[in-house]
């Protein structure tokens, strides 16, 4: 017995079990992550196949407008676009479609959908990246500050404004700033057409058109990072960490930015990934208001038909894009709390 006890590695019952098992951990953490994501966006295949195929409304009867058409020509135009198949089939042949990049073709157009979503996914990503973007920097900041002086008289305004536009719908915010400006900002489109051809010139132009869907999103998006951060802050003001910290000496603004806000920030990294997840997704009333030509105005324009392909297509693409990105929030927090690591 002494001689077994005297062959075991002092510092090996020093080292975290935790530790020795860190990377097999990590790695274990990591696929069980990626296997869920994975389910969810086949799910959601699944789900908004069939969801959209319950939509009332026959493709075939909006091509041909209700004019008198012959039935060989119905039949044909059904065999065509594939809707005569069992539901089965149609599935079936939708997943093979999937695996090889293709999304099949637009009812109305006539064009690869996958296409017509390249097209569209520029225009829609300016926009609601860069309200994503200058919302985070805004409501992140005011948040803070409106936390950190509760009950004051700026704390009071800065709620105050972030609940009221936070319950402001886009569409009708957007009205209000196209009829407020009277014209000074492009009130359509993307492009104008009689902007100089240069590379300078163009983009001009485009912020220029850019400006009334940009600051309409991002009023609404700002609110709801404002309040988030706010409730967060106000919820780590009296931890025992934050008093220690102050009996050190250290200065309010210190204890502010170097240990109650890395802190308070953590339930806000998945709401700001959840929004990045939602940029390929436009705004649907935004992208209408403006005749912006994006994402949300190609599902604007497709459910009048209905253009079931290209519906399924952003949707798909909508989706999986937000379980992307709240499975690099989930990977973050790892990174960011290590409560969670050792969880």
């Amino acid at each position: 017995m002494t001689q077994a006890l005297s062959s075991v590695d002092p510092s090996s019952a020093l080292v975290d079990p935790d530790e020795r098992r860190g990377g097999t951990g990590t790695a274990r953490f990591v696929l069980t992550k990626v296997a869920e994501a994975l389910a969810s966006i086949v799910l959601v295949v699944v789900l908004f196949f069939f969801l959209f195929r319950m939509l009332p409304g026959d493709p075939v009867n909006f091509m041909i407008r209700d004019r008198p058409t012959d039935p060989r020509m119905i039949a044909e135009l059904r065999e065509k676009l594939g809707v005569d198949k069992p539901m089965l089939r149609q599935f079936v042949d939708y997943i093979g479609g999937l695996l090889h990049g293709d999304m099949g073709q637009s009812y109305i157009e006539r064009r690869p959908v996958l296409d017509m979503i390249g097209e569209r996914l520029w225009p829609t990503v300016l926009l609601v990246g860069s309200a994503t973007l200058l919302a985070v920097a805004l409501g992140l900041w005011l948040g803070v500050r409106a936390a950190w002086r509760r009950g004051s008289g700026f704390d009071r305004v800065q709620t105050g404004i972030a609940l009221t536009l936070w319950s402001v719908p886009q569409f009708w915010l957007g009205l209000l700033l196209l009829v407020g400006t009277n014209g000074l900002f492009p009130s359509r489109g993307m492009h104008s057409p009689d902007a100089a051809p240069d590379f300078f010139s163009q983009g001009l132009d485009v912020l220029h058109h850019l400006v009334l869907p940009c600051v309409t999103l991002m009023v609404v998006f700002y609110a709801q990072y404002m309040l988030v951060m706010r409730s967060s802050l106000l919820g780590e003001m009296n931890a025992d960490y934050l008093t220690t910290a102050r009996a050190k000496g250290l200065r309010d603004d210190l204890v502010r930015r170097k240990h109650a806000v890395p802190n308070a920030l953590l339930p806000t990294v998945t709401l700001v990934f959840m929004q990045f997840g939602m940029v390929v997704s436009g705004a649907v009333s935004v992208e209408a208001v403006f005749s912006w030509p994006g994402l949300g105005q190609l599902v604007y324009e497709a459910l009048h038909g209905p253009d079931l392909p290209v519906l399924q297509g952003v949707f798909v693409v909508l989706a999986s894009a937000v379980v992307l990105m709240n499975l690099v929030a989930e990977l973050l927090y790892r990174v960011l709390d290590p409560r969670v690591r050792t969880a």
